[in-house]
């Protein structure tokens, strides 16, 4: 056991947000936007953040509050005052009327956010009859998994692509994905596809479950008829907005139990956390989560989108991948961030992208270099942009797939026209007048079998 003190977590909404002891920091503006801008992107953070993270006085341009708190320029002004106008009435009249207008009004800008980024919705395999929606099945060696009792996260991130997830719309449904029926189903699939080596608990957060819930989940990917599973992830942002998950909760040490059951398994476990900016590396709390977790002999690998307001700057990305280093982790991705939600506020070139990714990766060792980036998480696949190239005298961008839903696009370089203005794929054309990329003319048989 650790020597943190014990921590009681507390979460705040658009609801309670004003219970803040520091949001007495925050300007009229600053409180309006987190209401108005709160109805549209899930907004949720929590003492850890508030006490440990956030810089109250500098508020108005602290990335930690950008990553925590919405802010207005998070959509577009014609939506904010739409938004505000039906809040406030309803607010005055409480009549239930006024409620629908509100909230048909925010399903309308939700609706406009591209809430299905990247084509998830294709990714929910059939099987036996059955769509399986609680399971995404993108690439040949990796099925993801959505436990139906994580769907939530500590904190939501501003940025986040799966904020349908947790937006609860109607119209939305066909976003969410939850395991809610036969968990074995899920598993007779799996055996199915004997190409499957490595299973992803994601969500949502799947930390937030407790351990006989996550066990439940885990054991089953232990037993004998599993054998082909040799890697589990757990996609988390728990080390980040909740370190005292590992250390002093009620069954943190279930939890690290649980992760020395795995590897003991000779299963390879992998901790895929979500850090964003150094702050979050900087707490006693977290370090101590990490040094937990490791003595498990468990992996941590950590990835982030590069963000305008949040970490756009390559000595930042630098500190952050030696301090990462320094702990025992592993730098793994850096994203681009994906085309939904908030992104016009967090949107980079792709250029200025690679050149965060490029200027930083020269700044540190070759240890560090573990991580590969700038990546968007596309429809075809993950592609990455290797950077700019001059040929016959024509700036070009040069490309390949990490990941592809046809694997025997992997590693294959292939270029766009370069455009000074693209912050997303879909808004580049192949290079040297071809008429499309080279993986276009199959794409459609993988989104519509």
């Amino acid at each position: 056991m650790t020597d943190t003190n014990p921590r009681t977590y507390k979460a705040y909404t658009s609801y309670n947000f004003k219970e803040i002891e520091q949001a007495a920091c925050l300007s009229e503006k600053d409180i309006e936007a987190v209401e108005v801008v709160g109805q549209v992107l899930p907004f949720k953070t929590n003492n850890y953040a508030t006490d440990e993270l956030i810089d109250w006085e500098n508020a108005s341009t602290d990335p930690m509050f950008s990553l925590h708190f919405p802010r207005k320029d998070m959509i577009s002004n014609h939506d904010y005052e739409t938004v505000k106008m039906f809040l406030r009435r309803y607010q005055e009249t409480n009549d239930p009327a006024d409620k629908k207008k509100l909230s048909d009004a925010v399903e309308a800008v939700r609706l406009s956010l591209n809430p299905d980024p990247s084509g998830q919705s294709h990714n929910v395999p059939v099987f036996e009859g059955t769509a399986l929606n609680g399971l995404q099945h993108k690439y040949r060696e990796t099925v993801l998994l959505f436990p139906n009792q994580g769907q939530t996260c500590y904190a939501y991130c501003s940025f986040c692509f799966r904020w349908p997830q947790f937006s609860k719309i109607s119209s939305m449904t066909d976003s969410k994905f939850a395991i809610k029926e036969d968990y074995e189903t899920y598993m007779d699939y799996i055996k199915s596809k004997p190409d499957v080596t490595d299973v992803l608990l994601t969500g949502g957060d799947p930390m937030t479950m407790k351990t006989p819930v996550l066990s439940k989940y885990i054991d089953r990917l232990l037993e004998e008829d599993m054998k082909q599973i040799k890697t589990i992830r757990i996609g988390t942002k728990a080390l980040a907005h909740w370190p005292y998950r590992f250390t002093t909760d009620s069954d943190a040490d279930s939890m690290i139990a649980l992760f020395e059951k795995v590897v003991a398994a000779d299963k390879h476990l992998a901790v895929m956390a979500n850090f964003n900016h150094p702050k979050e590396m900087e707490t006693k709390a977290v370090r101590e989560a990490i040094h937990r977790i490791l003595c498990t002999n468990a992996q941590i690998r950590t990835q982030s989108p590069v963000l305008n307001h949040i970490n756009n700057d390559p000595a930042l990305w630098a500190k952050m991948w030696r301090k990462q280093t320094d702990f025992g982790c592993i730098p793994y991705y850096m994203f681009v961030a994906r085309d939904t939600g908030a992104k016009h506020y967090f949107e980079l070139p792709l250029e200025r992208a690679q050149q965060v990714f490029r200027e930083a990766y020269q700044q540190v060792s070759g240890i560090c270099r573990t991580v590969r980036g700038p990546i968007m998480s596309d429809h075809a696949g993950k592609i990455q942009i290797l950077g700019t190239s001059d040929v016959y005298g024509k700036k070009i961008f040069v490309l390949r797939f990490i990941q592809g839903r046809n694997p025997d696009w992997v590693a294959k370089p292939f270029f766009a026209e370069y455009n000074p203005d693209a912050t997303w794929f879909d808004q580049l054309k192949p290079a040297f007048e071809e008429k499309e990329f080279f993986f276009e003319s199959e794409i459609e048989d993988y989104l519509n079998p």
